[in-house]
């Protein structure tokens, strides 16, 4: 089981640099369209808004995954193991609940824009806002897993890497 997962956040990750290189490469390319010619490709900024978007939500559920966002664990570190296990289960209970209602919410407004199309690429809206939906999905099925480490006993990983 941790393969599949390993294998697929490193089709994320793959994901996550293939769209900022497309990023980089599109907004460049319209850069040096616009000022060493005068015009651009009116598309590329729908595109690379979009792209952005993915980007920064598929992007959460990596670096949740590597435990990279920042937490404050000063008041958790200074109680005993167990008042710190409990700390941990209350955390992960309450970011589920978040991530539960950040899904369902984003899940809600994709359907709500499912006829909408982007006025020059006629890309369907629902697509920018279904990038939300998959990284509260995301969030919620590791803080989940998380979660339930915690309750088997398995020692919870501090949520901020301290020294080096």
């Amino acid at each position: 089981m941790k393969r599949f997962v390993d294998t697929g956040f490193q089709v994320f990750e793959a994901l996550l640099v293939i769209m900022l290189l497309g990023l980089v490469v599109i907004v460049f390319t319209n850069v040096v369209m616009r000022y060493g010619f005068n015009t651009g490709i009116m598309v590329i900024e729908e595109v690379s808004r979009f792209l952005f978007v993915w980007m920064v939500f598929l992007g959460a559920v990596v670096v949740a995954r590597n435990k990279g966002h920042l937490g404050v664990d000063m008041f958790v570190v200074a109680l005993p193991p167990h008042l710190q296990r409990g700390c941990h289960v209350v955390v992960g209970v309450l970011t589920l609940a978040c991530c539960i209602v950040f899904a369902w919410g984003a899940t809600r407004q994709a359907m709500l824009n499912v006829h909408n199309y982007a006025p020059i690429s006629g890309i369907p809206m629902v697509w920018t806002y279904a990038a939300a939906a998959v990284s509260g999905l995301g969030l919620a099925i590791l803080t989940t897993l998380q979660t339930v480490q915690v309750l088997l006993g398995k020692p919870a990983e501090p949520t901020v890497e301290s020294g080096s």
